[in-house]
């Protein structure tokens, strides 16, 4: 197995994070080599030349955290990361259209976004929280018929985040055609040890120091 930190993508997505915390952020995964951060799309630009020469990646969040802008929207924020370094993408599905059964919309959505990003990482976030099994079922399919590199449980701003019911859930649609990402509420080593083993490939919190040191930690994502 991989040393945890490289399973992490060291996340600050909240609406009140400055400049200098963007900074303490890429500082932290540099320290701690976690694989990337994850930043909302205006930060971007910043968290790549704060990581410039380092193996430290940059994730983009878009569509974030509602999902329900145009698809359109989600194409250009995606664009606009794309050129300002990103090297991931994790978008959110309309959930609304999901559950309103307009399948070609969701797929097409996601598709829309990959068609831009050929040859980057695209992790497709199902919200799971707000899902029934049938339909995390059927979002993970159509994530995976859009060309998503991995399907993801949440985004740390719903009524909850990952839980191994829905993990196992995903896994057995994934059929390793995908890899699978938790995030929401990975607060502790203990944790993250029982997703990974799951088969989880990637985890997205913003407790990556507590998890790695062993430390307790008060954080939402």
């Amino acid at each position: 197995m991989k040393l945890l930190n490289n399973y992490i993508d060291h996340t600050l997505l909240k609406a009140t994070a400055t400049k200098r915390d963007i900074i303490k952020l890429c500082n932290e995964a540099k320290e701690f080599n976690f694989y990337s951060v994850c930043v909302n799309s205006s930060y971007v630009a910043l968290a790549k030349n704060e990581l410039k020469n380092t193996k430290v990646k940059v994730c983009s969040v878009v569509g974030f955290p509602l999902g329900a802008m145009s698809t359109k929207a989600k194409v250009e924020e995606t664009r606009a990361a794309l050129n300002d370094g990103a090297d991931e993408i994790d978008m959110v599905i309309n959930v609304g259209f999901l559950k309103s059964k307009d399948f070609d919309y969701v797929w097409k959505d996601i598709e829309a976004v990959k068609s831009i990003m050929p040859n980057h990482t695209l992790k497709v976030i199902l919200e799971t929280c707000y899902l029934e099994e049938l339909e995390i079922i059927k979002a993970s399919e159509l994530a995976i018929q859009s060309g998503a590199n991995f399907i993801k449980t949440s985004t740390g701003f719903g009524i909850s985040g990952a839980n191994i019911h829905d993990i196992k859930l995903m896994k057995s649609v994934a059929n390793n055609e995908v890899k699978i990402k938790a995030s929401g509420g990975i607060k502790d080593a203990k944790t993250a040890l029982e997703y990974i083993n799951l088969g989880v490939e990637r985890l997205g919190t913003s407790s990556g120091i507590e998890i790695v040191s062993g430390k307790s930690s008060h954080s939402n994502y």
